[in-house]
């Protein structure tokens, strides 16, 4: 098991608030580059879906919730964000100060660019394009909690009093050889048959069946985002909590029956629709 990771971020964002956002450790919500807007997340049968414009570049913003640090192991479409491996938890992820938060626009490709994340259809999506399609549409954050460092303090010993076992009496002696005559080793106790660990293995990002999306997140355009590295040990080595955000279009959603479709809109009245008021309120006319 792997307890260091590499990927820290530097800087901390503005954030555009937490009515969307998903998570406990961390708000975890889905940013519109392209028109700076928040993503709805809609809770549909145990899930968060958020429906995503063809075309638009996006950005997953983490905000640390917790004083103190936390790494976000990160995946989109099951591929890791910062490696391009198929995700898995106990590989690198971001390093976030206390109450720090960050974008994350794009897969990573050094430590100053990132190849920006595009919504487009799931047979461009960089999972597909590599082979990798079946987890398409789905926005992973496995959340990890420090552990603290360790403070040796040497303990103090103090000399023990020396044992004098007092003398025995004629029938202590035969007391004693009658029970050590009588002493036998108890066998250990055998197991009850099926007995398992109470202990399971929690299921994996993407393994629940849901319909196939028709949305993915393409390898875009390459984009300025510097980090540096860092050392993390992790506190345990299951994730202290995971987050998922399911995503497609908004037809899809509205198909799925996640999204009611929206009703008509009402005429837009404009509050000034004169060029040139006069200077006083006139009379009505006749």
């Amino acid at each position: 098991m792997k307890y260091l990771t590499k990927l820290a971020v530097l800087a901390a964002v503005i954030f555009s608030g937490d009515a969307w956002a998903v998570g406990r450790l961390a708000n975890v919500t889905v940013i519109d580059q392209d028109s700076g807007s928040v993503l709805s997340a809609h809770y549909f049968r145990g899930e968060y879906w958020v429906a995503g414009r063809p075309g638009a570049r996006y950005a997953i913003e983490i905000h640390n919730r917790l004083g103190e640090r936390l790494l976000a192991v990160t995946s989109v479409d099951g591929v890791n964000v910062l490696s391009g491996a198929t995700a898995a938890w106990d590989q690198e992820g971001y390093v976030f100060g206390p109450r720090a938060g960050y974008q994350i626009t794009g897969w990573r490709k050094s430590h100053q660019e990132v190849a920006a994340f595009t919504f487009t259809a799931s047979p461009d999506s960089y999972a597909a394009r590599t082979g990798r399609p079946a987890n398409v549409g789905v926005i992973g954050v496995a959340l990890f909690r420090e552990r603290p460092p360790r403070v040796y303090a040497p303990p103090s010993i103090a000399a023990p009093e020396p044992f004098h076992e007092p003398p025995l009496s004629a029938g202590d002696e035969a007391a004693r050889a009658s029970a050590d005559s009588a002493t036998a080793e108890a066998p250990p106790p055998a197991a009850s048959p099926g007995a398992r660990s109470s202990l399971q293995e929690a299921p994996l990002l993407g393994s629940t069946r849901t319909p196939a999306p028709r949305l993915g997140t393409g390898h875009g355009e390459r984009e300025y985002s510097y980090v540096q590295d860092t050392d993390f040990q992790r506190l345990q080595e299951e994730p202290n909590e995971v987050i998922r955000i399911r995503y497609d279009s908004l037809e899809n959603l509205i198909a799925m029956g996640i999204v009611r479709r929206p009703g008509p809109r009402p005429p837009v009245a404009n509050p000034f629709p004169g060029s040139a008021p006069g200077e006083f309120v006139p009379d009505p006319p006749g």
